[in-house]
């Protein structure tokens, strides 16, 4: 069934299993090592299996099984504790700690037996000369589990006073522990600073930094140091993501995810371990993981979602209303079997208070797209808007006050006049309030202002009713916006002519008093802008007949509002357009004239109160700003433009700005400020639901400056986010493979190598077809990198030949040299590859003499000494290794070593250790091959090459220390001066 014939196969196959997922597969394989165990009928391996049955039942969701074969172990040692070696005894002590823990866990087990056991480790502790650390930790947690804080205080100080040792937990869990309670205790900053050098990575081990992580969550949310939190949330998810035993760890994160606005990852959290709303074998973090749920649950609830359908335990369809009650109920009937066996009210009060948390942060961006639906935005509050006007108090609206507020809008030009306007029309019709005129004309004049290109008809009819008002000024302008609008749908002689009458009429009536300065202004702008939209219709460089006319017009438009501006913000405004009307015709041939003109609208529109008028012309100053090199100049005008934009900016323009801002930052070496830019730019895109497309590009930036500050596990999981939308047809296959090869070099530095593998592959698989080749090349080598290094040798080997095959085709020798090396040294692990590692190397060295003697420059020459000198060095080297004291591979080597030597001294001080190295190494052969006076003359050699070198240097001293170490071996033969 599993191949165990002997004590040696037994431990190589609990060896393998060890290395497996975590879960029910992996305990099951220990049941079955232990039976074969018994069939070797030797006790240390029924001990040994015990034990690994042991650990796969402690790290896993099965923790309730641990203690049987606990039992068994204890009942052993007894009996024979001679059957148990010295790691054996070890282990056992130690694991009477993770009884102490899974017993507490369990509420069926009575207190009186936990408090028993206490003293029963006690004893065995101290017979066995071991410290009280490891007992008093153990009767903290039991004293906090409780709730008796008076003696959780108690053994806390008692814990921490006595001596480490070999029992004490790992210096990464004790402080897991000692912060969980400074955490419980509202002394935050604490409960941080004590975890520090487990979230620096100083201590670790199996589960931390990965509960340390999650546990953190909260206490930075509530210190406000959310740009840490989203850290540790993406950094520690992804360390428990995969880890079944990590239930309450995973239940932070669903925590993390209801009290910072992000239901949605939330929701995908659930879906990802089903299991965890029903696995039984440890009941306290079950209880962990349904509080959390109900809060999530509940927290939808309250965004009014909670119809929508959310994942939950299998077996039927689950609503957000529907889970909340059911996991409240489990949860709190859990707590309740907690407090009854312990005699006091603690867990369920913790439950019940964990439950009801009210969120932290309203929306914390994580920079990574959920999938599921997102509950709906929340309104936004502008502190900014105006009173509004009498009579429109909430509960007494009417049509006479929405009429008020709508004209007090629409005078001021307010954003939101449009909308104003609908609900006057609204309210009319419900209440059967019969509106004058001038009213009814208002309303289409605006309902055609929303339709756009669609509302010329109704701009004729709001003319109607303006004229039937009185009104006849405001009738031509009406028509002449109704003019504009089919020039917005490419009716440019059209236009032009409809505006013609109008703009004829309103001059005359504007002489003769018969209507005011606005409306003509109003008809006015419409011409000009007529006029300039044939400036961008025309192809290529508009002619100057267009460019005059248009030209023009607005110094007409300015002509007229220019000395009235501080009395009407419409005219404000017409001038401030007329501005940059004027900024776009001097475009054409004088850009820094365009850009004066371009912030003079800007400064004119702000001037008027009317900021968010003024976004569209900063977004033009940047642009050209950043043509005339000055950065600086377009990042203030990014900046003013997302401050002017306030509330009412869209939020697919403000994910455009903090994208554009973003690349600013980075070209000026602000790499954390781009992140910064890239995730605000990632939350609005998926606001605006492009998270697709947009986001999708944000996420793809905010990969990769994250990466570019080493922050290599969030960057991973932004770019894993990411991937699914970056698409050839979206955003060009360049994006693709960069976000791949992104998110391999992550996964590298994260030491999943397989996963590295995988990526690098596929983007050189689209690398492939493009027509310069030197990306494939660098992808198939980093790819065969990774495969090496995930210890897949054969599939390594071909990657690295395919790679040697573009590095040839691009002519680029030192890849091709790397990559012969590389595939020397695998041939050299396969049974009888010794002769292929040796020509592969082989086949380096003259690729490198040969493109050193092509070389048509001084610098590319001495970069291939130095790849010459390095490949003889690992020639000599693979020699070494491959011969088993062959006398002779070790003359041929030291050899090599002489001709690396030459190569590197020519190099002078910047080839100096890679020399020194290979003197040293040829030194260690001489002395093999019992020539030590050549040995002690190499060692001198070394030793005169650093004479003035820093002595400060490490690698200095360590040099210097092995070759004196040598002569004094060689002094001891008798023939160091021979």
């Amino acid at each position: 069934m599993s191949g165990i014939t002997d004590f040696d196969s037994l431990r190589q196959a609990m060896a393998e299993n060890s290395e497996q997922p975590e879960g029910p597969a992996r305990n099951a394989r220990a049941e079955q090592l232990l039976a074969e165990a018994e069939k070797l009928d030797i006790p240390l391996a029924v001990i040994e299996a015990l034990g690994h049955q042991l650990k796969v039942y402690n790290y896993s969701s099965e923790k309730a099984k641990m203690f049987v074969p606990f039992a068994r172990l204890l009942r052993m040692w007894d009996e024979r504790p001679e059957d148990f070696d010295e790691y054996e005894t070890h282990s056992l002590h130690w694991v009477f700690k993770w009884m102490s823990a899974g017993m507490l866990h369990q509420p069926h087990i009575p207190l009186a037996s936990i408090e028993k056991w206490l003293g029963e480790m006690e004893h065995r502790y101290r017979l066995a000369g071991h410290s009280e650390r490891a007992v008093r930790s153990a009767e903290f947690h039991v004293a906090s589990h409780i709730g008796d804080t008076a003696r959780a205080e108690r053994a806390y100080a008692a814990w921490l006073a006595a001596d480490r040792d070999s029992m004490a937990d790992c210096h990464a869990c004790e402080l897991q522990g000692q912060g969980g309670w400074q955490a419980e205790r509202g002394r935050d900053e604490e409960a941080l600073e004590l975890w520090r050098p487990v979230l620096e990575g100083e201590f670790t081990c199996a589960h931390e930094p990965h509960t340390v992580l999650a546990a953190s969550l909260v206490p930075l949310l509530r210190l406000g140091r959310v740009d840490e939190a989203r850290a540790h949330h993406l950094r520690g998810f992804r360390l428990v993501r995969s880890m079944e035993s990590m239930r309450g760890a995973y239940a932070d994160h669903v925590e993390f995810c209801a009290l910072t606005g992000n239901e949605a990852r939330g929701l995908e959290l659930l879906a990802e371990r089903p299991a965890y709303f029903t696995d039984e074998g440890h009941p306290r973090s079950k209880l962990d993981y349904l509080s959390v749920v109900t809060l999530l649950m509940d927290r939808l609830a309250e965004l009014g979602m909670g119809g929508q359908p959310v994942p939950g335990p299998a077996g039927r369809t689950w609503t957000a209303a529907e889970l909340g009650a059911h996991a409240r109920a489990e949860a709190l009937a859990l707590a309740a079997r907690f407090d009854e066996r312990n005699g006091t009210p603690h867990v369920g009060e913790r439950v019940r208070a964990r439950m009801a948390r009210r969120p932290l942060v309203e929306r914390l961006p994580l920079g990574v797209r959920a999938s599921g639906a997102v509950p709906a935005r929340r309104p936004v509050v502008r502190a900014d808007e105006p009173p509004r006007a009498a009579g429109t108090a909430a509960g007494e609206p009417g049509v006479p006050g929405l009429l008020a507020e709508a004209r007090r809008l629409s005078d001021a030009l307010r954003p939101n006049a449009v909308e104003a306007w609908a609900a006057v029309a609204r309210a009319a019709a419900a209440e059967g309030f019969e509106l004058a005129a001038r009213d009814r004309a208002e309303i289409a004049d605006h309902e055609a202002m929303d339709l756009g290109p669609a509302g010329a008809d109704l701009f004729e009819r709001a003319a109607e009713l303006y004229a039937e008002a009185g009104d006849p000024g405001e009738a031509l302008a009406a028509r002449a916006r109704g003019a504009f609008v089919r020039a917005l749908a490419g009716e440019l002689d059209e236009a032009l002519a409809a505006v013609t009458g109008p703009y004829e009429q309103v001059l005359a009536l504007y002489a003769d008093g018969g209507t005011g300065i606005r409306q003509t202004a109003s008809v006015l702008m419409a011409r000009a802008r007529i006029l300039m939209r044939r400036v961008h219709a025309a192809e290529g460089t508009p002619g100057e007949a267009v460019l005059a006319d248009a030209g023009t017009a607005v110094r007409a438009v300015l002509a007229l509002v220019e000395e009235h501006t501080g009395e009407d913000v419409r005219l404000a405004a017409r001038a401030a357009e007329a501005y940059a009307m004027s900024g776009e015709l001097a475009g054409h041939d004088d850009v820094e004239r365009a850009a004066e003109l371009f912030a003079r609208a800007a400064e004119e529109f702000n001037g008027a109160g009317l900021p968010w008028f003024a976004v569209e012309y900063e977004v033009r100053l940047a642009q050209l700003a950043h043509h005339l090199g000055d950065a600086a100049g377009a990042e203030r005008a990014l900046r003013a433009a997302l401050e002017h934009g306030g509330p009412y900016l869209e939020p697919a323009g403000r994910a455009q700005l903090h994208l554009q801002l973003g690349e600013l930052a980075e070209g000026n070496g602000r790499v954390r400020e781009a992140a910064e830019q890239a995730l605000e730019a990632a939350h609005w895109a998926d606001e605006a639901g492009e998270g697709p497309t947009l986001g999708a590009w944000a996420r793809h930036r905010l990969g990769g400056y994250l990466l570019g500050q080493g922050r290599w596990a969030e960057a991973a999981e932004v770019l894993e986010s990411a991937l699914p939308d970056i698409t050839a047809e979206t955003h060009g296959d360049g994006a693709v493979v960069q976000t791949l090869w992104w998110l391999g070099d992550c996964l590298g530095e994260l030491g999943e190598h397989r996963a590295a593998a995988e990526r690098r592959l596929r983007a050189a698989e689209i690398a492939r077809h493009w027509p310069e080749q030197r990306d494939h090349a660098v992808l198939a080598h980093m790819a065969a990198s990774s495969l090496e290094r995930a210890d897949l040798p054969d599939e390594a080997a071909q990657a690295y030949a395919r790679a040697s095959d573009l590095w040839r085709t691009i002519g680029d020798a030192s890849g091709l040299i790397r990559s012969l090396r590389a595939r020397a040294w695998l041939a050299l692990r396969a049974e009888d590859g010794r002769d292929a590692a040796r020509a592969l190397m082989a086949e380096a060295v003259g690729e490198c003499e040969a493109a050193r003697e092509a070389a048509g420059d001084d610098e590319t020459r001495a970069r291939l000494a130095a790849e010459l000198g390095d490949t003889l060095r690992q020639f000599a080297e693979l020699l070494v290794r491959s011969a088993g004291g062959d006398g002779e591979a070790a003359g041929e080597a030291v050899s090599l070593l002489d001709r690396a030597i030459a190569a590197f001294t020519p190099l002078g001080p910047g080839a100096l250790d890679d020399r020194v190295q290979a003197e040293l190494a040829a030194a260690w052969l001489e002395a093999d091959l019992d020539r030590p006076a050549a040995a002690a003359a190499r060692a001198r050699a070394v030793l005169a090459a650093y004479e003035d070198a820093p002595g400060e240097d490490e690698t200095v001293r360590t040099r210097r220390a092995e070759a004196e170490h040598l002569l004094g071996l060689m002094a001891e033969r008798g023939d160091a001066d021979g």
